[in-house]
């Protein structure tokens, strides 16, 4: 069945990825980004010409995460053309690289108002709509470095996506009773199909940034490239695309609670199975074990 489905951060990587194999999979497709008057103005084009050339529902909606205003206004304007939501995708987020003591506490505010608060406006103007259906699937673009192996000069970045992740566990258990399901997708590195690295903030502490140069010289494009040796051929960032459609395609009893798509296995699953398990037996201790399944919400 065709779903209307709404994507935060969409104007590449992961999100345009995704957007794209949503709307040729059949579904009404809103693509959200920011600034689609200018800066995204090509993404927007590319989009639109996309949709007319495969003959599929996939539109721009200007959805700016760090403005709830904006938000609000994305998520009306879908409910106004459509009257319902089926589907949302936390896809938005931003990287930065470099030693951690080198940024400044405002950008760590920045990254996490990026990576974590963004969610939560969004998920304030589109939940009520899905409450109120009684049904609906939340999809969390988290990261496998929430639990597998770091390396370092990504810590901010994966603070924030750890934060991220904590936040739509709770969800889960949250919205259960609501009749709306969490999924959580799990993508390990990827170094080919995404802008990630290539597009990654620096830290302010230039100064910081060069003594610890002198230590770890080289230590990004060092991880870089072994990351990139790691990785299968043929990994890069459409299996995540694919892997979402999957999930979306599925009946709505059989959607996972987390998936992993991790070509260079960084231990994150291995990990993320053992505190799910926890979870679990956790919730069935307290008698709350009815949130680890989603039911068709009762009036």
């Amino acid at each position: 069945m065709s779903s209307i489905v709404v994507i935060t951060g969409a104007s590449s990587g992961f999100g345009a990825l995704t957007a794209r194999t949503l709307a040729d999979a059949g579904h009404t497709v809103y693509a959200g980004m920011r600034q689609t008057a200018t800066r995204n103005a090509p993404q927007v084009r590319a989009a639109a010409d996309y949709g007319t050339e495969h003959g599929v529902d996939l539109r721009s909606v200007e959805l700016d995460v760090n403005d709830q205003a904006s938000v609000d206004a994305a998520i009306d304007r879908v409910m106004a053309e459509h009257g319902r939501i089926d589907v949302l995708v936390h896809n938005a987020g931003h990287m930065v690289t470099g030693p951690a003591e080198a940024f400044t506490p405002e950008q760590l505010a920045e990254l996490y108002n990026v990576n974590v608060l963004s969610t939560q406006r969004v998920n304030r103007a589109a939940l009520p709509h899905l409450r109120k259906a009684g049904r609906g699937l939340v999809i969390w673009v988290s990261s496998s470095s929430v639990k597998g192996g770091t390396p370092p000069y990504l810590a901010p970045y994966f603070a924030a996506k750890a934060a991220m992740d904590s936040l739509a566990v709770s969800y889960a258990a949250e919205l259960a009773r609501w009749g709306v399901k969490t999924s959580i997708v799990v993508p390990g590195s990827f170094t080919r199909g995404t802008n990630h690295f290539a597009h990654s903030g620096h830290p302010a502490g230039t100064a910081v940034e060069a003594e610890y140069e002198s230590k770890y010289p080289g230590l990004m494009d060092q991880v870089g490239q072994k990351l990139a040796a790691l990785a299968p051929e043929g990994a890069d960032a459409s299996l995540v695309s694919d892997e979402i459609a999957r999930i979306v395609a599925l009946p709505a009893g059989e959607r996972p609670y987390r998936v992993h798509i991790d070509p260079a296995d960084d231990g994150s699953e291995e990990v993320s199975n053992v505190a799910d398990r926890i979870r679990r037996d956790f919730l069935t201790r307290v008698d709350l074990a009815d949130l680890l399944d989603v039911r068709p919400a009762k009036a």
